[in-house]
């Protein structure tokens, strides 16, 4: 299984493109009839001071579903709530506080039961972690306890569950058997100061198996954002040299018969639907 889609959908400037110029579309349900997947990551902000956390309204879990068809799969940020290990501080003098719902079994489980009316349309989750400085995480074999200590307590039959961490030295074949041990999977981060992943690809590929999850983010954000100024309709950053490698990733890992999920970003090019339609060009 091979799936395209998109970081989010909801962007005026892709009418023309996927979207219908008619007013009060439905995103989503013009969205699903060319993609077959799609990342939500509006969740993932649920974190906030001094001690509140915000999870998925109901009814927008339930208009999701009732907006793609019934083969639609979501890969679903996990909210920071879980994955932050203390609060963001926007002064670097303060002292960090800890987040005491970190890896939260309890709260995860919360998470899984506003998510309810999509548990069938669930590809997977994703517990990104933001660069965990010694200060917030002493060493990657802490990070991995905490993992295996939360891991052991989840329930039975979740949705597979991807970690992606934007700790470089963490890349290595302690955490890649780790996860494996454990069922989850890497996700690949392509950007955020993270190495190619055809880089880590190549060193670790023995351990990807089952399921995988390619994201293509740019290096920077603020830069593309600048250039495109909301206009997500065009490629202004030609990243071809890059996709090549990727596809070579892709085909391989198709050869495998591993299900993929491969998540776009406008951030990447310019246009996530135009750097997909790159990509299936190649792949022929």
């Amino acid at each position: 299984m091979l799936r395209f889609g998109t970081c989010s959908w909801k962007y005026d400037s892709w009418k023309g493109l996927i979207y219908s110029d008619e007013k009060n579309i439905n995103f989503l349900k013009e969205y699903s009839a060319h993609y077959s997947t799609v990342e939500i990551d509006q969740w993932f902000w649920s974190l906030f001071p001094p001690n509140k956390v915000v999870l998925p309204d109901y009814k927008t879990v339930e208009n999701y579903k009732n907006s793609v068809p019934g083969d639609f799969l979501f890969t679903i940020k996990v909210p920071n709530s879980l994955t932050l290990t203390h609060f963001y501080n926007r002064n670097k003098n303060e002292p960090l506080v800890v987040n005491p719902y970190f890896l939260s079994v309890n709260l995860f489980e919360e998470f899984l039961n506003t998510l309810k009316p999509l548990e069938k349309n669930i590809g997977c989750l994703i517990l990104q972690f933001e660069y965990l400085n010694k200060q917030k995480m002493k060493s990657i074999s802490m990070f991995l306890d905490k993992v295996y200590q939360f891991h052991s307590e989840l329930p039975k039959d979740i949705p597979p569950v991807g970690i992606e961490i934007r700790n470089p030295n963490y890349l290595n074949q302690n955490y890649f058997g780790s996860l494996e041990g454990l069922n989850f999977f890497h996700v690949f981060l392509e950007g955020y100061y993270m190495p190619p992943i055809t880089e880590v690809y190549e060193k670790n590929k023995e351990y990807i198996k089952d399921i995988s999850v390619i994201r293509l983010h740019g290096s920077n954000r603020k830069g593309i954002e600048k250039i495109a100024n909301d206009n997500w309709n065009k490629i202004y950053i030609d990243r071809m040299k890059e996709i090549s490698s990727i596809i070579q990733i892709i085909k391989e890992l198709e050869n495998n018969e591993v299900d993929l999920f491969v998540n776009v970003n406008n951030h990447f090019e310019g246009s996530a639907p135009l750097t997909i339609e790159r990509i299936r060009n190649a792949l022929g």
